[in-house]
């Protein structure tokens, strides 16, 4: 396993209830873990339904272990008087709660803010749902690609003339538990000064907004309508894709600082001296011919020739990689970004590694829990339940 404890952890001493389903709650969990929190996922009976989504990898779902490794694992039927019990006593004892449930869920269940505050007055409760705890649209349900629609990410996504396209990836989950964990950390901050905790609210469609805040600003302020950009060519500088021998490579020309690196590697020297050329707004009208410049310097090349002759000249460019190539890049194993620790259904499996890296602290980086199986564990060593007592919550079925 790659856990190392030699060296304290940043979050070393915090204790996380992870009550979070799918993506973004759990992953502001995971964060937590990573940096070193003690993260107690709270299950229903039967598991949560994360475990049983694709892909698979011998078994094990390879969407899971991404947002769940590192943490224990405990059941609890949260409908019943007695797991309600052992929600509050582990409340008792903790820092942090995470819930992603729909607004107003938790204080049916007896633990919104309010009555966590009475149970524990120093605890941070992270909420996350879809559109925020107040507001229009407080109690519509959404996900992922519902946050890429509203914000405007979605109709700005793809070409001309094709319908709106979300991202493959779930980037508004990615931010949104981003900003969870950052609102966490930062109230933990604020705990140390006023011996109180505090209620963080988070959302899906806060986090698409936040991804367009640049175009909104411009429309708000001068009326300035974006149009869709493809893969640049709606862009002020020269950037696209360009087709290889091989393959496809990405080249972007940000800003005037960078354009004679351009013109250095399409042998153009020329085009440094036009006037037509001086700035990105004159660039834009001859975008066309820069173009074409570019694709044909590149369909004459393999991808990595172009890359090494953009990387001598300081100029940004990569391999627009397949999946299998993203996999198997010297970045991701060097930087340790995936990384393999034992499985107990797969064996092994890869999972989210070392996103951050603080030189003094390491990460800690786990294996993903069966179901429950720290539930006797946190029950007897943290809350000191006797084996009587623990006996009667499985009789209740509580647990």
């Amino acid at each position: 396993m790659c856990a190392m404890r030699k060296a304290k952890s940043a979050l070393s001493g915090i204790r996380v209830l992870d009550l979070g389903r799918y993506q973004a709650g759990p992953r502001c969990g995971l964060m937590l873990a990573r940096l070193g929190a003690e993260v107690i996922k709270i299950e229903a009976p039967e598991g949560d339904e994360s475990r049983d989504m694709a892909p698979f990898v011998r078994g094990q779902s390879a969407y899971w272990p991404q947002y769940n490794s590192g943490k224990k694992s405990i059941t609890l039927d949260l409908r019943t008087a007695a797991g309600k019990g052992v929600l509050r006593d582990l409340a008792k004892v903790s820092d942090v709660l995470i819930q992603n449930f729909r607004p107003g869920v938790m204080d049916k269940m007896g633990f919104g803010y309010r009555a966590l505050r009475r149970i524990n007055k120093r605890i941070v409760m992270v909420n996350v749902s879809a559109y925020g705890q107040f507001g229009p649209y407080r109690d519509r349900v959404g996900f992922d690609p519902i946050g890429q629609a509203i914000c405007g990410l979605m109709s700005l996504t793809g070409f001309e003339g094709t319908p709106p396209t979300r991202s493959f990836a779930t980037i508004v989950d990615r931010v949104t538990a981003l900003h969870a964990t950052i609102g966490a950390l930062a109230a933990l901050r604020e705990r140390e000064l006023s011996g109180e905790g505090q209620a963080i609210d988070v959302s899906l469609v806060d986090a698409g907004f936040t991804l367009m805040e640049i175009q909104i600003a411009a429309y708000l302020g001068a009326g300035i309508e974006p149009k869709r950009a493809g893969n640049g060519e709606g862009l002020p500088q020269p950037s696209n894709t360009f087709q290889c021998k091989d393959g496809w490579v990405y080249i972007i020309s940000p800003g005037n600082k960078i354009w004679p690196r351009v013109c250095t590697l399409l042998k153009r020297p020329e085009w440094t001296t036009d006037h037509g050329m001086k700035t990105s707004a004159d660039r834009r009208t001859r975008n066309p011919e820069i173009i074409a410049a570019l694709d044909a310097y590149c369909r004459g090349r393999t991808v990595g020739e172009v890359v090494d002759d953009c990387t001598r000249l300081d100029l940004p460019a990569a391999p627009v990689n397949t999946l299998p190539q993203a996999a198997k890049d010297p970045h991701i194993a060097a930087r340790e970004i995936m990384v393999e620790v034992p499985d107990p259904v797969a064996g092994k499996i890869h999972v989210s590694g070392k996103s951050i890296h603080l030189s003094r602290t390491p990460m800690v980086i786990g294996s993903t829990p069966t179901i429950g199986q720290h539930t006797d564990e946190v029950l007897k060593g943290l809350l000191t339940y006797s084996e009587r007592k623990i006996a009667g919550l499985r009789k209740a079925k509580a647990i």
